[in-house]
């Protein structure tokens, strides 16, 4: 059965093809027949309890610098949809949280992936602390108190945005660094939330492991190796993607969180975990599905898809 989809996503200008999630979960959609639809997110409306949004029909290439085709700017109900794809970026602001409240509205007669509700409710690294037996020492705080009792128990700390994304704002700090009443200066600036602090993991040198879960299961893995000169894994910030296989503590990790993804309806999500240890359970635009492709893994997108289409 074809499905109309609706994505909401940066706009599709903007990605590059070669890693990018959303690219590949759209490509095997349009493979399978359903349409696209596609929308940035200041493009919703909500009026009399109808949401509607102006996107374009939308058309997929696997040819970089060439991969999409848009047709002209049109108004739709989004309520009329099968399917919306929750997949824009973060910052986890109060422009994200607000669309969630507006996709709220075409639920349950559209299905929304992952679901708004949940989404807004377990950002990444908050929801990780439901399960602090399986992830390191970690603090949530603005009290530079706190940090400075933290840091003198550990030694070595990382301190990170609590809303961020992609590696932006991630410090690492070593018991002999001066800097740190500068970057508890600077992180009172930038941000009005707490910022989260963890325990150093210096198995992190080995990498950082993503490991993706459709439907609370475990559908493929990458280790992200940080480059020499970076603490920070993630591939937008150069860490490298290695192929992997899953440790028994890894599986335990996954079994232990996969009844509470699909319990609130988190179909796709990447979690990571270093050295045996869970760092942040990513439910807002998760990555990695082109990247276990590419070391010969599941093919993560119709395996997406074949959750959706079993519940429509």
């Amino acid at each position: 059965m074809a499905l109309d989809v609706a994505v909401q996503m940066d706009h599709v200008s903007s990605i590059s093809i070669k890693g990018d999630s959303t690219f590949a979960i759209c490509l095997e959609a349009q493979r399978r027949g359903h349409s696209l639809f596609h929308y940035t997110p200041e493009r919703l409306s909500l009026r009399d309890g109808k949401v509607t949004v102006r996107g374009e029909a939308m058309e997929l290439r696997e040819e970089e610098g060439n991969h999409f085709t848009l047709g002209p700017l049109e108004k739709r109900d989004l309520g009329a949809a099968d399917v919306v794809l929750l997949r824009q970026d973060p910052p986890f602001d109060m422009a994200y949280i607000t669309s969630t409240h507006i996709l709220e509205r075409v639920q349950p007669k559209t299905l929304v992936v992952n679901d708004p509700a949940s989404v807004r409710n377990a950002p990444e690294k908050i929801f990780v602390t439901e399960f602090p037996d399986l992830m390191p020492e970690t603090l949530i705080t603005k009290d530079p108190l706190e940090v400075a009792e933290f840091r003198k128990e550990f030694g070595e700390i990382v301190m990170k945005p609590l809303y961020g994304n992609g590696g932006a704002g991630v410090f690492h700090i070593t018991r002999e660094d001066r800097n740190i009443t500068s970057f508890m200066e600077t992180f009172g600036l930038l941000f009005r939330e707490p910022f989260i602090v963890q325990r150093y993991l210096k198995d992190v040198r080995q990498g950082d492991k993503r490991i993706i879960l459709v439907d609370g299961k475990v559908a493929g893995a990458i280790n992200r190796v940080p480059a020499e000169t970076d603490a920070r894994s993630n591939m937008h910030v150069g860490g490298v993607a290695t192929a992997t296989e899953l440790t028994a503590r890894e599986e335990e990790i996954c079994e232990r969180i996969g009844p509470a993804l699909r319990e609130r309806n988190l179909l796709f999500v990447g979690i990571d975990v270093i050295g045996g240890l869970l760092t942040e359970i990513n439910v807002t635009s998760p990555t990695g599905i082109r990247e276990v492709a590419r070391f010969g893994g599941n093919d993560i997108a119709a395996m997406i898809w074949d959750a959706i289409e079993t519940r429509l």
